[in-house]
């Protein structure tokens, strides 16, 4: 019988911390350790792990940096949990497009195509609740757009919940983690920007009106058209912002349907 030639890789070897940062992690997303309850305190975790206090800090804090917990050093009431969300996700996808590694029009590119289906699978499928939390927060949107109420970050969360709302009301939660996602990152990125340089009173009057023709288009049932209205409105928002290299993208995605 022939050897076998294949050659192994070499293994890190795994730190203690790691092996007690896994298993909180697993608790955590099997729902064990739900959000706004509590890990025990450093002590207790120093005592049920059989490890040092300097290992259980490590471990904490490369669960805190992927904002699965919220840890202070020597809390007699031991860190808290904060769970799996869109800003987890948010976080990353900003970073990600800061360090080049992926570009914004790539980013803009995959909220158009996101949204698209969010909304045409919610026109599918919506319910007269979903309707309602939609017409809801359209009216807030109008509320913050004039008045001393009228700040950028209050109108961007108004926002940011209708397109997660309606990705919700697709019925798929993922769907509804990354519409708030991506939303989230484009805010962080670029949006400031586009608000500051334009007629803000304008530029929310527009985004309102887009709005209300997508709840329209949900409301009839109108699948196609609400696919369409997104692409349309993120390609006039933001195809004059990304790199020059990548406005290809967005207009390959405009095409779609």
């Amino acid at each position: 019988m022939a050897a076998y030639d294949a050659p192994f890789t070499p293994v890190e070897p795994v730190r203690a911390y790691q092996r007690v940062a896994e298993q909180i992690e697993e608790r955590i997303l099997r729902g064990e350790l739900p959000p706004g309850s509590r890990l025990p305190a450093e002590r207790e975790l120093v005592n049920q792990f059989g490890v040092g206090r300097s290992t259980v800090r490590e471990a904490l804090r490369v669960l805190q940096s992927a904002g699965l917990i919220r840890s202070r050093p020597g809390d007699p009431l031991g860190a808290e949990v904060l769970g799996i969300s869109g800003d987890n996700l948010s976080q990353a996808l900003g970073r990600l497009t800061r360090s080049h590694i992926s570009s914004l029009g790539e980013l803009i590119q995959f909220r158009m195509v996101l949204e698209a289906e969010s909304n045409r699978l919610a026109a599918r499928l919506r319910t007269d609740d979903d309707l309602t939390r939609m017409a809801g927060l359209i009216d807030r949107m109008r509320s913050l757009s004039v008045g001393p109420g009228a700040g950028l970050r209050a109108f961007s969360e108004a926002d940011a919940l209708f397109h997660q709302a309606v990705a919700e009301a697709s019925r798929n939660v993922l769907l509804g983690l990354c519409a708030r996602a991506v939303h989230d990152a484009v805010v962080e990125i670029i949006e400031r920007k586009i608000a500051d340089a334009a007629d803000a009173a304008a530029w929310r009057e527009r985004s309102i009106d887009h709005h209300e023709q997508v709840l329209a288009a949900i409301r009839a049932g109108d699948a196609p058209h609400a696919a369409r209205l997104a692409r349309q409105a993120l390609y006039a928002y933001y195809a004059d912002h990304v790199e020059p290299e990548t406005r290809a993208l967005l207009e390959a995605a405009l095409e779609q349907g």
